[in-house]
């Protein structure tokens, strides 16, 4: 076993999602040294299909499948999922938050000062989700523009790669943030699995990682897990910490698709208009996916005959509140049905979709099967973390969706980063 010597660092993040790259940057950024371990590739992205394959699709790695069937997608690189999000930047949910002891308001204004987050320009919100907002304001829903993490100087009109990543750099993504690091004397090392955190005396001292099958140590005074809804708790419970990966969210969504007439589409930013139907308990907003996707989507409820209609097909996405439930698998499996009330809510929207796309014009609509968002609330805030977001061992703490205390139903991006901005503040006091 190899052994890093044990004082370079100030302190490890583990994972380098939205989370995890905050805390990495903020503490450089305060003079820190700060080892980044990830499990997965630095590949520049290249928005390409097999790209996406390699380090979101790969199954039992990245791609997981409950025991109901149920897709659930992860990013397995540097960066995270955030590779490949929408950029919607949706408001944290304060009040629930300070119930918790939680208080981002200053985070927040942080954020709104360094990263952008308005809603797209005109010129680049795309036919099929210009046309569902103009449908659902004529019925009367409060449908609007949503907010975005995209510096629109660098966007593209007509382009399909949100879903494969953007290989522009007009998407905000954790990886921005690595590099900051980086460029201020932080280290990343790539391929790094990592297995457990090593404790003594009940503290922290280092983590233990696996990289092309040989086993390595690297101490620190301060660890931070951020690997992830799935990940993270995997890592607390082989650290001893066996209350974590139980009862969690996954957020999952259907999409509902119509044909119709005037529309050669396909081709725009997914997720640039909708509406939060909360008392409903979930979200509706056009959902534009990649013709390969959208293949497979419809292939996968047997729509065989809509597989070419791609161009001129409007889509809707419904994303539920789900209830907490189920439990992670020591080996990174999901275990989680989607509950009844849950799948009401999915109905519930599926029904007003529906209107929508009728009133548009659309025919033959159909809705897709489940899938599964972002996993999170597996080590939660008032259970496994404090409102500090440390464990029960002294100087380590968790920074990604698992601390998420309730059921959710958003992109958790914008939370994501005010947590890991409190969170550095709060560590690079205890210096």
């Amino acid at each position: 076993m190899d052994t890093i010597s044990r004082k370079p660092y100030d302190a490890i993040v583990v994972g380098s999602g939205p989370g995890g790259a905050t805390v990495a940057k903020e503490l450089t950024e305060k003079n820190k040294k700060v080892l980044i371990l990830e499990w997965g590739d630095n590949w520049r992205v290249r928005g390409t299909n097999w790209q996406t394959a390699a380090m979101a699709g790969v199954p039992g790695r990245s791609l997981l499948v409950t025991n109901k069937a149920l897709a659930m997608v992860r990013g397995i690189t540097t960066g995270g999922s955030s590779i490949f999000y929408y950029a919607t930047a949706f408001e944290p949910p304060v009040d629930m938050l300070k119930s918790y002891g939680l208080d981002i308001t200053q985070e927040i204004q942080e954020i709104r000062e360094e990263l952008p987050t308005k809603p797209l320009k005109d010129e680049l919100i795309g036919p099929g989700a210009g046309r569902i907002m103009q449908s659902a304001r004529e019925l009367g829903y409060d449908w609007n523009k949503l907010p975005k993490f995209i510096y629109q100087d660098k966007c593209r009109a007509e382009c399909w790669r949100c879903d494969y990543g953007c290989p522009y750099g007009a998407k905000w993504n954790g990886r921005h943030y690595v590099e900051q690091a980086l460029e201020k004397g932080s280290t990343l090392i790539n391929r790094a699995k990592v297995q457990k955190v090593i404790v003594e005396n009940n503290t922290a001292v280092g983590v233990e990682y696996k990289k092309w099958g040989s086993t390595f140590q690297a101490f620190a005074p301060k660890i931070i897990l951020s690997a992830g809804g799935i990940g993270s708790p995997v890592i607390l419970r082989k650290s001893g910490i066996y209350g974590a990966g139980y009862d969690y969210f996954y957020d999952p969504l259907i999409c509902v698709m119509g044909t119709v007439n005037n529309l050669n589409g396909g081709k725009e930013i997914p997720m640039a208009t909708g509406i939060h139907m909360e008392e409903e308990g979930y979200v509706m907003t056009d959902m534009t996916v990649p013709r390969t996707l959208y293949m497979l989507f419809a292939a996968e409820v047997f729509r065989f005959h809509k597989l070419f209609s791609h161009s001129n097909t409007l889509q809707i996405m419904i994303k539920a509140k789900d209830s907490l439930g189920g439990r992670v698998t020591y080996n990174e499996g999901v275990r989680k049905k989607l509950a009844k009330e849950d799948q009401a809510k999915l109905m519930k929207g599926y029904e007003r979709a529906k209107q929508i796309l009728k009133y548009a014009g659309a025919r033959d609509i159909f809705k897709t099967w489940y899938v599964a968002a972002h996993p999170g609330g597996t080590a939660k805030v008032g259970d496994i973390v404090d409102s500090d977001l440390k464990t029960k061992y002294e100087n380590l703490y968790v920074c990604d969706c698992s601390v998420i205390p309730e059921a959710w139903g958003l992109p958790p991006t914008f939370t994501l980063i005010a947590l890991g901005k409190r969170l550095a503040k709060h560590i690079a006091a205890g210096f």
